[in-house]
């Protein structure tokens, strides 16, 4: 894409940006019922793309991650949205019940935001989800801190360039419709070259956007980025990606990056708001465990480990576990057992074949592979064994983005101990804040919930989901999505601000996502489950309308899984 096109592509939203600002609710509620409709429509031929793109058999129980990843989530997070701003058009505000509001010990608002309805009761049994405030909102400050830009009367508009991330199908889209209808703010799309080949299908999906100049798209390279991100006529940047993408737009790149970072002398001063991936941890809380929850876990976390090939911000990159915990060696078995059954991926990502060698490198006495090397397909890696106390390990401070976890012992054995020694662990060793899963057995929970409660609290990840894969708080739209507040540019991690947050608190913390610690039948994103290619389009399909007709459906083929 040439810099006269790019002009062109940028102008063109520029001029749309007031109008689009100031565009009476009911308008923007409408665009996006056809960006509903129209992901719908493109849908089967997006996933087809995607499944071509990264190697994978459109007959398999695997395809079905590019439906859960793509446009599920996105018809799910739009849906979410055109009734949040339905609420804003009656009442003012979002939907916000008094009796989903509460305080923890300490004072710090909590707001129930799962399940929302008897649907996500079904099919989403013994699940919830909790947006916890900033610590200084109070519940009386809760209706004016949700959806802030709407409470605007004459906002400014401003143009947004978001650059897309390369590896989940549902990242760009949603961020795109975040800056819309979250924060007023046209867009300029800029498509990774990784996933660029899905560009055709979100303009088409998002074509009434496109066609009254809200909405523009970029293609090309790391210098089409460069250009945008210098661009005069965008006023601010949405980056899911690399910290070190960040940090080349921010301070520059070459020797004079590190000493502008110190003096904190950035060469682009536009508000920029990140999602940047993190070493993300599974905390495996020891406990006396059955069989079968030994072998729900294991594909739990493999799951979390291999799921779109381990290219994933939230892919489980470090297991903590105990030393004195007498099942760790039986857990760690069954987990190889599922590791060893799962077939070798692609690794279509750039880089991941380097970052492989690296990382088993590094630990190549220790790390077990699972699955035979071939062309451009790795096995699944198992570090197991690391020692804590060796904190600048790169398992802990670098993020593999391909199928490697490692595993680190404490030596805590009381649970209560043992929790607070990992969330320290987690915390001070392990880099970035996006995402943590914490594991406890519903028996160790309650004779130590007092531990439990305070190790998910004290957790600074901007998600947290307990017993399950923090991708759940991706998916579920009415929870936030981005790295835990307080990260600065010299030090920005796994980012700033939040995506996603269908209800649009202006001010969150964190999310909480709880599940049960066993359920059946399996979950439809576990990579065990057999029937994930034929559920997953039926609960999209569901998502865009829900009603009881999809549900025999649904049901039967959750059951066959």
């Amino acid at each position: 894409m040439d810099q006269a096109t790019i002009d062109r592509a940028v102008a063109r939203v520029a001029d749309n940006k007031t109008k689009w600002a100031r565009l009476p609710l009911r308008r923007k509620i409408g665009y996006l019922e056809r960006c509903l409709e129209g992901t719908v429509n493109v849908a089967n031929r997006q996933v087809a793309a995607a499944l071509a793109a990264k190697g994978i058999d459109p007959t398999s129980p695997t395809a079905g991650e590019e439906w859960l990843g793509g446009p599920l989530v996105t018809v799910r997070n739009i849906r979410l949205l055109i009734e949040t701003l339905r609420a804003v058009e009656e009442h003012g505000h979002p939907p916000l019940e008094r009796q989903a509001i509460s305080q923890r010990p300490d004072g710090q608002v909590v707001v129930e935001v799962f399940p929302q309805n008897g649907f996500d009761k079904l099919l989403y049994r013994g699940f919830s989800a909790h947006v916890w405030q900033a610590p200084h909102i109070k519940p009386s400050d809760l209706p004016t801190k949700m959806a802030g830009f709407y409470a605007q009367s004459d906002p400014q508009g401003a143009v947004a360039l978001v650059l897309g991330a390369g590896n989940v199908a549902s990242i760009g889209p949603l961020d795109v419709i975040y800056k819309l209808f979250a924060e007023g703010q046209v867009c300029v799309l800029k498509l990774n070259p990784v996933n660029e080949y899905l560009g055709p299908h979100v303009e088409k999906a998002f074509s009434a956007l496109v066609e009254d100049g809200f909405l523009s798209f970029a293609y090309g390279g790391p210098e089409v980025g460069a250009y945008l991100c210098q661009h005069p006529g965008i006023d601010e940047i949405h980056i899911t990606g690399s910290d070190r993408t960040h940090d080349a737009i921010v301070f520059g790149s070459g020797p004079e990056q590190a000493q502008r970072k110190r003096e904190k002398r950035p060469i682009n001063t536009r508000r920029i708001t990140s999602e940047l991936g993190n070493v993300s941890p599974v905390i495996i809380a020891p406990g006396e465990w059955s069989l079968a929850e030994l072998r729900f876990q294991a594909e739990n976390v493999a799951t979390q480990m291999t799921n779109n090939a381990g290219f994933n911000c939230n892919a489980a990159k470090v297991l903590v576990t105990s030393k004195m915990w007498a099942q760790r060696e039986q857990f760690l078995e069954a987990l190889r057992d599922v590791l060893a059954r799962l077939p070798r991926r692609q690794a279509y990502y750039p880089g991941a074949l380097e970052r492989f060698d690296n990382f088993v490198g590094v630990h190549s006495g220790q790390a077990e592979l699972f699955g035979e090397r071939s062309g451009r397909e790795l096995p699944w890696a198992l570090i197991a064994g690391l020692d804590p106390a060796k904190r600048d390990d790169v398992c802990f401070t670098q993020e593999s983005f391909c199928g490697v976890t490692a595993e680190a012992a404490l030596d805590a054995g009381d649970p209560a101990q043992f929790l607070a020694d990992a969330v320290a662990f987690c915390n001070e060793t392990l880099w970035g804040t996006l995402n943590a899963s914490l594991i406890v057995d519903p028996r160790t929970e309650k004779e130590y919930e007092v531990a439990v409660e305070q190790a998910v609290a004290d957790l600074r990840y901007g998600s947290v989901a307990v017993n399950h894969w923090p991708a759940l708080s991706y998916g579920l739209g009415v929870t936030t999505w981005g790295a835990f507040p307080g990260h600065s540019l010299e030090d920005i991690q796994s980012g700033v601000g939040v995506v996603h947050n269908c209800l649009l608190f202006d001010e969150p913390q964190k999310s909480v996502v709880r599940g049960p610690f066993r359920i059946a039948p399996r979950p439809p994103w576990f990579v065990t489950h057999r029937r994930t290619h034929k559920l997953a389009p039926v609960l999209m399909r569901f998502e865009a309308r829900p009603g009881l007709r999809w549900l025999p459906t649904i049901l039967a083929n959750a059951l066959r899984g």
